[in-house]
């Protein structure tokens, strides 16, 4: 018996040391039960019918976001989570909403134009009507073409831009690529993509106060998206008080093609603009819904997390980005409640608010709990949104930053997951592969090892705790649903989000029960200074 001992002893010392580790272990007793509630008992579509159908769009300080933060809180209640709450992050600003939106040509001939308003611009005040002028704006130096001449106009923002030749419209694959990579930016773009937009960012408010100072009516802008797809934005200008852009739409961009044309063919074009909007300005303050399943035993301080957006733009109703992942959340949560599931840490559930605007509410999220970390606060950037802003040195971590383990996110649409990125982890691989294989027969085997970007795992990520985004199969969301009037149930499929909600619940739980918190990355540290070179690449016309 001694021998025997002896030998299992040596044997573990050598795969120790030769960095051989053992095979990381999975419940799968737990894991048919979570198979089992999510496939049989799922909850999943009756919580995202209710965010998208009955709420409807979700901007952050709007009454939307407000109901339903409050909804979730209780449905989660109501469920027997623990510790359900609408937790304040921070001051965000101003909320927004609209009720009415025409838009209709006058001439050369009669016609309804199809269109969204732009977030956080102001109404009309009723009906206005203008002469339609296009013009290229695109820095300050283009001023002086226009000063005199805007009084009264409605402006093209955009080129013409007719559909490629090169497409078949009949082709629907055409307008639904499934391939979620394509939806990537390489590491190597992301720091210059993110160069043009704070460049675009920082000329915005002189625009406004030159469109302000000639007296523009009224802007349209195009969709970027093309078969009468209308995607529409903001302009950042959701801080109380803040100038705005006069009274703005975005356009499908076959209408807009016309009106470009007419005016480029010298007719005379008038339309006539109806927009009623509201600024919400009584609370500041944006909110995060969280809620809990308490940990057991020893490492019951110890914190598992996972969490989607829950605001939205406001385009659609918001069921793809993001609350199919919502559902899916608040759905991993049901199934480990419901199987009475016994974690050792505590797993918390946070649907974030502030999103769209920047990562804003996870990032609140993790000053609050976490880790703090100064962003700049020079003259030239505070008029800059808080995503476009550099992030200084040095990290500063709070007492709960040691008791955290992992956070998980889902957001890039409704579909299926395929996998997870590993964010550069490599000891997170072999723990992802294990924790993958009982899945293998829904279709999700990917394990990426390099970061992705976007999404509210940064805010973990950026302090030097483990954060997560799995890779989904995209759909139609990048090509059709994202920020657009299609973001609707109808592009959902419920077979999908119950796959996902079964793997996020096991990924959750398996992180809970591990022995030891999940591996970390080494800390952040503040990179060597490096001479500025000069960003004289073109605008990315795709800013949003």
């Amino acid at each position: 018996m001694l021998i025997r001992v002896c030998f299992v002893v040596c044997c573990v010392m050598f795969l120790s040391a030769t960095g051989v580790q053992a095979e990381e272990p999975v419940e799968l007793d737990i894991i048919n039960k979570i198979r089992y509630e999510g496939f049989k008992q799922s909850e999943v579509m009756d919580t995202l019918k209710h965010l998208s159908d009955v709420i409807g769009s979700r901007l952050t300080g709007s009454p939307g976001m407000i109901e339903a933060n409050e909804w979730t809180r209780d449905k989660m209640a109501e469920w027997g989570l623990e510790n359900t709450a609408v937790e304040p992050w921070g001051e965000f600003g101003r909320g927004w909403s609209y009720s009415h939106v025409s838009v209709d040509m006058l001439e050369p001939r009669q016609t309804t134009l199809f269109a969204i308003p732009m977030a956080w611009t102001p109404g009309t005040d009723g009906v206005v009507e203008g002469e339609v002028m296009k013009v290229q704006i695109k820095d300050k130096d283009d001023f002086e073409k226009y000063e005199g001449k805007l009084d009264g106009k409605i402006l093209l923002m955009d080129k013409e831009r007719p559909l490629p030749k090169d497409v078949n419209i009949a082709d629907s694959d055409s307008m639904m690529r499934r391939q979620y990579s394509q939806s990537v930016i390489p590491p190597e773009r992301q720091g210059d993509r993110q160069k043009r937009r704070r460049k675009q960012r920082k000329f915005l408010p002189l625009l406004r106060e030159f469109l302000a100072e000639e007296n523009a009516l009224g802007l349209i802008y195009i969709s970027p998206f093309d078969y009468g797809v209308i995607a529409s934005f903001d302009d950042s200008s959701y801080g109380k008080g803040q100038a705005t852009l006069p009274p703005s739409v975005y356009m499908a961009s076959n209408y807009y093609n016309q009106l470009y044309r007419l005016v480029t063919a010298k007719h005379t074009v008038r339309v006539r603009l109806d927009i009623d909007a509201e600024f919400h300005e009584e609370n500041l303050q944006a909110y995060n819904t969280v809620a809990e399943i308490p940990g057991r035993g020893s490492k019951k301080d110890e914190l598992v997390l996972l969490g989607s957006h829950l605001d939205t733009t406001h385009a659609g109703t918001g069921a793809t980005d993001d609350g199919s992942s919502c559902a899916v959340v608040m759905e991993a949560m049901r199934i480990l409640k419901a199987i009475d599931a016994r974690p050792k840490r505590t797993i918390r559930a946070v649907l974030w608010s502030g999103e769209e605007e920047g990562l804003l509410g996870s990032r609140g999220y993790v000053r609050n709990h976490f880790a703090t970390r100064p962003i700049s606060e020079e003259p030239e950037d505070l008029e800059v949104p808080e995503y476009y802003r550099e992030r200084l040195w040095p990290i500063s971590p709070l007492a709960d930053h040691k008791k955290f383990s992992a956070y998980f996110n889902l957001d890039n649409g409704g579909g299926k997951i395929l996998g997870i990125f590993a964010e550069d982890n490599s000891a997170a691989v072999p723990i992802f592969e294990a924790w993958l294989k009982p899945f293998h027969d829904l279709g999700a085997k990917e394990i990426l090892m390099r970061h992705t970007s976007g999404t509210d795992h940064m805010a973990f990520d950026e302090v030097g705790l483990p954060g997560f985004q799995f890779v989904q199969n995209m759909r139609d969301y990048m090509t059709r649903t994202h920020h657009t009037n299609l973001d609707d149930v109808d592009h959902v499929q419920r077979e999908e989000l119950m796959q996902a909600s079964v793997i996020m619940a096991s990924f959750v739980y398996h992180a809970a029960m591990r022995d030891e918190k999940f591996p970390r990355k080494p800390m952040p540290q503040e990179p060597p200074e490096q001479e500025d070179e000069d960003d004289d690449e073109e605008e990315d016309e795709d800013d949003d």
